[in-house]
């Protein structure tokens, strides 16, 4: 990735619907230059815009899951998760013996459905479930993706409120089931899959993401930029300085998500280095200085079947597994 790939990146998280002619303008480069990159970036697998539903809004609450399983077992669960529509960002970890994922469920159904289906096997040796009680956003999001200058960045950001709060109804089901395949899906399509007028579309739209109801989030391939080496951190930390602990975190460039969860742990971290030996120097010195954290359990992420909306290579197993048959 070039120059002008990374600054392509960098204000598609700014704004994943920014139009391709004002990126062009902000860039200095050619509005066929940027349409080019982005479809050569998105058909790599790289990058993908997609556009997703805040659950809070919507009554729903998250949870984080972490199966601890047999080495052989792991990629036919791992894969069954990642086909279900009701979860996101589904990992691997550990060399192999353990999934990570997250779900939702409706704050009335009590916890998760999917818990209730996971498959009964001895393959799954151990499961923890820690419902996510707030997501610290981090500011501008991730800082590895950051290339352009203030200025620059400034002109492309999309700025929501949240004087005015939308729900998403019923009546925007089509809506946002077209974004969520292509967050950056044309008014004129958009109209067709809703049966609405292309202004309807239009002022929907941005009242569901001015107020925060509707994201419009760049999944990214972080190896593509350099970065080598993820991990999940789990944390139990003092209640006394457990937001402080969280808001600490969630400044630090090598860290993508912070959540304050419930469980035996009541702090899980999502952090994206270099390589191993940068993942070191953050555990060992940026880390290790929070003294409020009292243990902690580190997982690298091995491979990623699933990020938002997205499945990655989970192709079909035997129908002889449990994978298959849940």
């Amino acid at each position: 990735m070039d120059s002008v790939d990374r600054a392509l990146v960098h204000a598609l998280q700014l704004d994943g619907r920014a139009p391709f002619s004002r990126i062009a303008e902000v860039l200095g480069v050619s509005e066929q230059t940027v349409a080019r990159r982005y479809r050569k970036l998105r058909s790599a697998g790289v990058i993908r815009v997609v556009g997703g539903v805040d659950g809070s809004q919507l009554g729903y609450t998250s949870w984080t899951i972490r199966l601890r399983t047999t080495p052989d077992a792991s990629g036919a669960l791992g894969a069954a998760l990642a086909r279900r529509a009701d979860t996101f960002y589904v990992h691997l970890l550990s060399g192999g013996t353990e999934i990570s994922c997250f779900t939702q469920a409706r704050l009335e159904d009590g916890e998760t459905p999917l818990l209730e289906k996971l498959p009964r096997t001895g393959k799954v040796l151990a499961m923890s479930a820690h419902s996510l009680l707030r997501g610290l956003a981090i500011p501008g999001g991730w800082a590895g993706l950051a290339w352009l200058k203030e200025e620059q960045a400034t002109q492309l950001r999309f700025a929501t409120t949240q004087e005015r709060r939308v729900r998403a109804d019923a009546a925007d089901h089509a809506l946002l089931d077209a974004l969520a395949t292509d967050g950056r899906t044309g008014y004129p399509d958009l109209a067709a899959a809703t049966g609405w007028s292309e202004s309807t579309v239009r002022r929907r739209l941005d009242q569901l993401r001015r107020s925060g109801a509707l994201l419009i989030q760049l999944e990214f391939d972080p190896r593509a930029l350099g970065y080598r080496v993820q991990a999940r951190l789990w944390m139990s930390v003092r209640p006394s300085g457990l937001v402080a602990v969280a808001e600490t975190l969630a400044t630090h460039p090598e860290v993508s998500f912070v959540g304050i969860t419930t469980g035996t742990t009541n702090l899980m971290a999502e952090v994206i280095c270099r390589d191993t030996a940068d993942l070191y120097s953050y555990l060992t010195e940026q880390v290790s200085s929070l003294h409020a954290i009292q243990t902690m359990e580190t997982a690298p992420v091995m491979r990623t079947l699933k990020r938002i909306a997205s499945s990655t290579n989970v192709s079909a197993q035997p129908s002889t597994s449990a994978a298959a048959r849940w």
